[in-house]
């Protein structure tokens, strides 16, 4: 559980005239996680794909653009059906001949119907200025702009250019400006230019000035509205043929569906087959394998391989091996000698040839890590995905999966804590674990999980949608906690501060605790040195704090409180289990043992001597605060809502304030007084108008509200868990990056076996 399933490096090794027969049988069975040759073998190459690899991987390419085109996807499949390879070459051409003719078509009207709508656009601000578009270019002596802008700002523009004859029109913020050029010495010798056709230019460049934004003139003649009318009239033509052919495409689709599918699976499966020699070590006449599968099935992969091909295959297995955080090797257990099956010499024997020493079962063709099978109970499955959110582990290490499925859930429910939304968050994640496979899946089992302890942290502190009914309902109005919102409950807000650092403290010391069982593979010195120095000085620290000593730069202080001492938490208030602080002696000792740990640090390396005396044990255990945060956080946002609608007043009682909703109380708001009035509530208006308003606003709010705040738990609960999980937790053993066990072969879901 904390470790992978243990694997066993395997080499299949045989004669060219089997290999064929021999990926067939390993691919069927779906157990061999082939590893590629390094071509480090003196006498062996690397293999070429099996005859017909390039054309089965034409043809998968052709596929999967044909499922592209026709936007095919699982929901298409039909039933299993075999794809032969005259459908293959027939089927499948007659298809793609008819599918690529409608895209290309498809694509030409889009391309159509893009131009048309860029020519009605760009025609739209001449429609609005109502001038034929002949009357806006063509003279030898005027100049001419349109475009938008400020007419004022257009004209004082002009003027202050030496332009005095000109005439604007504007409608709708378009404006024409017709102008003729200014006759002075000075305007004729600045530019020297002639008015002709292009004349317009030198309008557009004295307005620029003038935060005009210049049109140019389509090239077309007539009415604007007109040409605007005949260009929409062509777009609906090239809608419906375009729509034409959308819908035989959509028939394509639900005709070839299906065969698309299956043909995908039937040549997929066939390229990976064709391509296998490509990871082999080879000579012209033998060929050797080798990749890792689950070492209780060794046995069912030799015997399968035999029954299938005979004696002219030899199976080895090399090793059932584990490996240290750094890849070193630490335990082998050998198994050399053949499984079952000749010698190297013989399994090529059909072939002339006999396989080199180098290349026989006893060195590795590469020098790969064994791939990872996390080996979890089905009710820990699910939070192997938080794990490989962060990183798959590798095969040398501890998996903290069982670990997460521990915390996550229970810190997730203390600290949203309300059955109402427990209950949603357990529907949530039976929709998801049973409507889909994989990722979602899981994330529905972790809601399942998640929304459980959120129920019973909620039971227990009474409350069913931020409402205190289920704490009068089940304990008689007296819950055994509280979440400390309410002044007469606020001690237990300090309760769960001091429990958040108890539960750092804990949470912490298993990933040290896991840091120092992996660092034994090295030595008991490096495991004390590496990471029995951190728990000499995290446990030190956090006796000391929890203990009756005094705190030496202070001389007689002593840690606050509400932490230790006569006026604890933990001493009745709200309390009584009686503790007070550890002993003195203990407090004291944890300092000798915080010091110890630092001494043993400073042997480590100077990136850890500095977060020593940065007092990373503290700092890090302060992260664990947020807990008690976004509890109160959660509570108030959904006490916020219900104050909303149902209206709220203070109740000054035995043991302090606390708040009632008006709504579900005996009082009306006229009888509350006003100091003890905190908001009157929508659903308790005085009057029918009043009444129907609110009641509507109040239910809105209401179930806007709780869906905010169902959603805001995820996102904050959840990720403030997960962030304690990833930064805190893993940080303290765990690297992740191993490779996800992929065996050589394919889960068939639209053909049949063969």
């Amino acid at each position: 559980m904390l470790r992978p399933e243990r694997m066993s490096r395997v080499s299949v090794t045989g004669s060219t005239q089997v290999m064929d027969d021999v990926i067939e049988a390993i691919h069927g069975m779906h157990l061999l996680h082939l590893t590629d040759y390094d071509d480090t073998w003196e006498g062996f190459a690397p293999g070429d794909p099996i005859e017909g690899a390039d054309e089965a991987s034409e043809k998968l390419v052709t596929v999967r653009s044909l499922q592209s085109i026709l936007d095919v996807d699982e929901e298409d499949a039909a039933p299993e059906r075999i794809v032969t390879p005259d459908a293959l070459d027939n089927e499948l051409e007659s298809i793609r001949q008819t599918v690529n003719e409608l895209d290309d078509r498809r694509s030409e009207l889009t391309d159509d119907l893009r131009a048309v709508n860029d020519r009605i656009e760009t025609m739209e601000p001449f429609a609005a200025l109502g001038i034929d578009l002949d009357l806006l270019s063509g003279y030898d002596s005027l100049s001419v702009a349109v475009g938008e802008g400020d007419p004022a700002a257009v004209e004082t523009t002009l003027s202050e250019s030496g332009v005095t004859e000109y005439e604007l029109f504007e409608e709708d913020g378009v404006v024409a400006v017709f102008a003729r050029a200014d006759d002075s010495e000075e305007q004729r010798s600045s530019d020297s230019r002639t008015q002709s056709d292009d004349s317009n230019v030198d309008v557009e460049e004295l307005l620029v000035g003038a935060a005009f934004t210049a049109h140019d003139v389509p090239d077309a003649a007539g009415d604007p509205e007109r040409y605007i009318e005949e260009q929409k009239h062509e777009r609906q033509q090239l809608e419906s043929k375009l729509q034409t052919v959308e819908d035989q495409l959509e028939e394509l689709r639900l005709e070839h569906g299906g065969f698309l599918l299956a043909a995908e699976e039937t040549l997929a499966i066939d390229v990976q087959r064709q391509e296998a020699p490509l990871s082999f070590a080879m000579t012209d006449n033998a060929f050797v394998s080798e990749g890792w599968i689950p070492t209780e099935r060794f046995g069912e992969f030799v015997e399968t391989l035999h029954s299938t091909v005979g004696e002219h295959v030899e199976v080895d297995e090399l090793e059932r091996a584990s490996y240290d955080g750094d890849g070193h090797l630490i335990d082998r257990e050998d198994v050399g000698g053949a499984a079952g099956g000749p010698d190297p010499a013989a399994a090529a024997a059909d072939g002339g040839e006999q396989i080199a020493a180098d290349g026989g079962v006893d060195q590795a063709m590469s020098n790969s890590e064994p791939p990872v099978v996390q080996d979890n109970p089905g009710s820990v499955k699910p939070f192997e995905l938080l794990v490989k959110m962060f990183s798959r582990p590798k095969y040398s290490e501890l998996d903290p999966s069982i670990i997460v499925f521990l915390t996550f859930p229970t810190l997730f429910g203390f600290m949203i804590g309300d059955f109402g939304y427990g209950l949603l968050y357990i529907a949530i994640g039976y929709f998801l674990a049973t409507r889909y496979d994989g990722v979602v899946a899981s994330l529905g089992g972790i809601a399942l999980w998640a929304g459980g302890f959120t129920a019973l942290f909620g039971l227990l502190y009474g409350e069913i949608f931020g409402l205190h009914m289920l704490g009068e309902i089940v304990w008689g109005g007296n819950p055994p906690i509280h979440k400390g919102l309410m002044p007469a409950y606020e001690e237990y807000a300090l309760l769960w501060m001091v429990l958040c650092l108890l539960v750092g403290v804990f949470h912490l010391t298993i990933g040290y605790a896991f840091s120092f069982y992996e660092h034994l593979s090295h030595s008991v010195s490096d495991a004390v040195r590496e990471s029995g120095s951190w728990l000499f000085m995290l446990l030190g620290f956090w006796v000391w704090i929890f203990g009756d000593a005094p705190i030496p730069s202070v001389g007689s202080g002593y840690t606050p409180n509400f932490i230790v001492g006569p006026e604890s938490v933990f001493n009745g208030h709200p309390i009584g289990l009686g503790f007070t602080g550890l002993p003195e002696s203990v407090g004291l000792a944890g300092i000798g043992f915080f010091l110890l740990g630092i001494a043993l640090v400073a042997t480590t390396g100077i990136v850890e001597i500095a977060e020593a005396l940065l007092l990373k044990v503290f700092s890090d255990i302060l992260s664990y605060i947020r807990i008690g945060a976004v509890l109160l956080a959660k509570a108030g946002m959904a006490f916020a809502v219900n104050l909303i609608v149902f209206g709220g007043y203070v109740h000054h009682g035995d043991h302090g304030e606390v708040y009632h909703f008006i709504f579900f109380s005996s009082k009306s708001p006229a009888e509350i007084p006003a100091e003890e009035m905190m908001f009157a509530g929508l659903l308790n208006g005085s009057g029918p108008v009043e009444m129907l308003v609110g009641g509507v606003l109040g239910i809105i709010i209401l179930v806007l509200g709780h869906i905010l705040v169902l959603a805001l738990g995820i996102t904050s609960a959840g990720l403030q868990a997960l962030r304690l999980e990833y930064v805190e937790f893993f940080q303290k053993f765990y690297n992740g990056g191993g490779e996800a066990y992929t065996p050589f072969g394919y889960v068939r879901r639209f053909t049949p076996e063969e």
